[in-house]
């Protein structure tokens, strides 16, 4: 006759869940001790990629050796760069900040602000909005469907178009969410001047109107 396992005494401190033992819908766990939780994994992956990450300036010193030879305009390579290696970084830090507790990656995000912001949209028109394809937003959509914080119906007047929208528990997601990610964008731009956040805003916005009339048709 097989002896029953014994149980562990009621003093014994409980062991750190498993890959067996964590329970995904509760993920992540508030209390931190869970290290299979993805705001944990997030925080960690944080120093894991930073321990490997070139500092901006190493990286423009190299850049400068290597492009040496060549007549370019530097001052406008630096500043596509800049661009790009900014919003890399800021899609990095909401992530691991306001998305992460919610279980959010930037498109998801993205996605929910565009269909919160314009309602019943078609899908088309989020897929420009958040710059991605349509077939990615298929996937992140029925994801969110899933979740119930969005809903998909086909146009009453076109059954090849698909209208978006948020459903009561994504409204309630985005208003408890939003000021969050705002009070990220304020850390963001916090080693800025007042004068110089404007002057970011402007000139940045300066360049995409300027994208929008290049990448516009011919009338």
């Amino acid at each position: 006759m097989s002896v029953p396992a014994q149980r562990p005494a009621p003093t014994d401190a409980p062991s750190l869940p498993t890959a067996e033992t964590c329970d995904p819908n509760i993920c992540p766990c508030l209390d931190g001790t869970c290290t299979l939780s993805r705001f944990a994994r997030a925080v960690a992956g944080k120093d894991e990629l930073m321990a490997g990450q070139r500092t901006l300036t190493e990286t423009e010193r190299a850049v400068s050796k290597r492009l040496a030879p060549f007549e370019i305009d530097m001052a406008a390579m630096a500043a596509v760069s800049n661009v790009y290696r900014a919003a890399s970084a800021l899609r990095g830090h909401f992530e691991r900040t306001a998305l992460a507790p919610h279980d959010l990656t930037w498109t998801g995000w993205v996605v929910l602000w565009v269909v919160w912001i314009w309602d019943d949209v078609e899908a088309r028109h989020v897929a420009a909005e958040a710059g991605i394809s349509k077939g990615t937003l298929t996937g992140v959509a029925s994801t969110l469907e899933k979740r119930g914080l969005l809903t998909r119906r086909t146009h009453p007047q076109d059954g090849r178009r698909v209208l978006l929208a948020l459903t009561p528990k994504g409204k309630r997601l985005m208003k408890t969410l939003f000021p969050l990610f705002n009070a990220q964008e304020t850390v963001v731009v916090a080693p800025l001047t007042a004068r110089e956040t404007q002057v970011l805003s402007t000139a940045l916005r300066k360049i995409v109107m300027g994208l929008e009339s290049l990448d516009a048709p011919a009338s």
